[in-house]
């Protein structure tokens, strides 16, 4: 995760601060999660990349501001990584394409694990 965050904070930091910008990386983002829905890493990683998705857009809309600004770069920085197809690993190659693309996801999920399971309580109580 160190040399995602070195690559991509700053730019992650230049789109988390655009409502429009985040739209345009969420579309992007589901657009690959469509297109690669069978991939078994992809598979895997759908719940977190969704879960961050929402807590975006109800950042966006001002529903939820229950996180710090750190926590959404982080999660910017997350889908950005997942939708750059040059990353460490490029996604082209079979079997291995999503591998940084998880590990990268899933540092970050962990890093951010009470903000997910606080706005996980928020949907729940919502609904």
């Amino acid at each position: 995760m160190a040399k995602a965050k070195r690559l991509y904070q700053e730019k992650a930091e230049r789109i988390a601060q655009s409502k429009e910008k985040v739209q345009q990386l969420i579309q992007k983002v589901s657009d690959k999660l469509h297109r690669f829905a069978e991939n078994p890493t992809v598979k895997e990683s759908k719940f977190y990349l969704e879960v961050v998705i929402r807590m975006l857009k109800a950042y966006y809309k001002n529903e939820y501001r229950g996180f710090s600004t750190k926590t959404l770069v982080l999660m910017v920085l997350g889908l950005l990584y997942f939708v750059i197809p040059l990353d460490f690993i490029p996604d082209f190659i079979a079997g291995l394409g999503f591998v940084d693309d998880l590990t990268v996801l899933l540092a970050i999920t962990k890093s951010i694990q009470s903000d997910i399971e606080d706005f996980l309580d928020w949907e729940r109580t919502k609904a």
